[in-house]
C-alpha cells in the first residue's frame, strides 16, 4: 500500500493478523481429525481450556499492558458466549458433517460478518473497493453452500453450521475490538475460562462421551495454538488497524486450512470448490489493496494502552523515558495533520 513502511501500522497489523490466520487455519483440519466421534460441547471445552493455558502463560506485567476492568466483564461474557460457545460448537458439529476443505473455505465468511458489524458499530471506513471485496467473499460462500446441497442434506447442514460459526465469531470479533487495548493474553484467559467451563458443564449434562488421552491432548494443543495464541495475535492486529481490516487479512485462514486439509488427505474438493476459492481469493486481494490517507483532526483524548514514543501520536514526556512498549494512562492534545492511517484507537473519526 502507498505510504507504508515496515514500521507502518497497516503493515504491522497485517502481518500480525496473518500470523493469527496461519495458526487458526491449520487448526481447522486438525480439529476435524482429533474431534472425530466426540460431542461438539466436549470438543469446544477442550479447545478453550487449551486456549486458557496459552493466555495464562502469555500474560504481561501491568507496566507493559493495560489490565481488564470490572466494567468490561459483561462484554467479556458476551465474547465467551459467541466466540467460545456458539462458534466452536457450531464448527465442531459442522466439520463432522462436511469435508474439511470446504468447511475451511466456508470460514472466509467470518471476514464479511466482521467487516459489516465493524462498519455498523464503529463506523469503520469502507469504500467501494471494500464493498466489492465483501461481495466476492459472499459469492464464494454461496457457491460452497450450493455445492454442499449436491453432496446431500447432511453436507449442506454441515456447511450451514460452519456459516453459523462464522457469524458468531464475527460478533465476537466486533465485541473484542473494544478490548484490543487491554492485555490480549488476559482477554484470552478470561474468555477461554468462561467458554471452556460453560461448554464442559453442558457436555457433562448432555452425557457426551469422554475423549481418549491422545484426542484430549491433541485438542488441548490445537486450542492453545489455534485459539489461544491465534486470538492474542488477532487482538494485537485489531489494536493496530481495526476490526474490519483484521477480519479481511484473517480471511486467509480458510485457504491455509483448505491446503492443510488437502495435505492431510481430504479429497472432497470439486469444481464448485475451485470456483469458490477463486472468488474468495479475489475478494481478499481486493480488500488488502485498499489505501486510505487524508487530512484529519484528533480531538483531545485520555486513555490507557500499550504504546511507544516513535509513532507520531505519543509525544508526552517521561523522566526517564522508558524503552520499548509500556502502558499507563496518558493524554493526547488536539492536532490536525495528514498521513496514511487506519481505524485504530487514535483514528475513529467520521467520514
Amino acid at each position: 500500500m502507498r505510504g507504508m513502511t515496515l514500521q507502518g501500522p497497516a503493515l504491522r497489523g497485517g502481518l500480525t493478523a496473518l500470523a493469527a490466520a496461519v495458526l487458526f487455519g491449520i487448526s481447522t483440519p486438525l480439529l476435524q481429525r482429533f474431534g472425530a466421534g466426540l460431542g461438539p460441547f466436549a470438543t469446544a471445552s477442550l479447545l478453550y481450556l487449551g486456549a486458557a493455558l496459552a493466555g495464562l502463560l502469555l500474560r504481561q506485567p501491568v507496566e507493559r499492558e493495560a489490565r481488564l476492568r470490572r466494567t468490561e466483564l459483561p462484554r467479556l461474557l458476551l465474547m465467551a458466549l459467541f466466540g467460545a460457545v456458539i462458534g466452536p460448537v457450531a464448527l465442531a458439529w459442522g466439520l463432522q458433517h462436511t469435508g474439511a476443505t470446504s468447511g475451511s473455505l466456508m470460514l472466509t465468511l467470518e471476514a464479511v460478518f466482521t467487516a459489516l458489524l465493524a462498519r455498523w458499530l464503529y463506523g469503520e471506513t469502507m469504500d467501494r473497493r471494500v464493498w466489492a471485496a465483501m461481495a466476492l467473499l459472499t459469492a464464494g460462500g454461496a457457491v460452497l453452500v450450493a455445492e454442499g446441497g449436491h453432496g446431500g442434506r447432511a453436507q449442506l447442514w454441515g456447511l450451514l453450521a460452519v456459516g453459523v460459526a462464522t457469524l458468531a465469531w464475527g460478533v465476537d470479533n466486533t465485541l473484542s475490538r473494544a478490548l484490543a487495548e487491554r492485555d490480549p493474553a488476559q482477554v484470552v484467559l478470561g474468555k477461554a475460562l468462561l467458554g471452556g467451563t460453560a461448554t464442559a458443564l453442558i457436555a457433562w449434562g448432555a452425557g457426551e462421551s469422554v475423549p481418549g488421552l491422545w484426542a484430549a491432548l491433541g485438542l488441548l494443543a490445537v486450542g492453545a495454538t489455534g485459539y489461544g495464541l491465534s486470538l492474542r495475535f488477532y487482538l494485537l492486529a485489531q489494536r493496530a488497524f481495526g476490526a474490519a481490516r483484521t477480519g479481511s487479512v484473517f480471511a486467509f485462514a480458510p485457504f491455509i486450512g483448505a491446503v492443510a486439509a488437502l495435505a492431510l488427505g481430504d479429497r472432497s474438493a470439486g469444481v464448485g470448490l475451485a470456483l469458490a476459492s477463486v472468488l474468495m481469493l479475489a475478494g481478499v486481494a481486493l480488500h488488502l489493496a485498499e489505501s486510505h490517507a487524508h487530512e484529519h483532526e484528533h480531538e483531545p483524548l485520555e486513555h490507557e494502552h500499550a504504546h511507544v514514543h516513535d509513532d507520531g501520536h505519543h509525544d508526552h514526556l517521561h523522566d526517564p523515558m522508558p524503552a520499548g512498549p509500556h502502558s499507563h494512562r496518558h493524554v493526547h492534545a488536539p492536532v490536525r495533520h495528514s498521513h496514511a492511517h487506519v481505524p485504530d484507537a487514535h483514528h475513529g473519526h467520521v467520514h
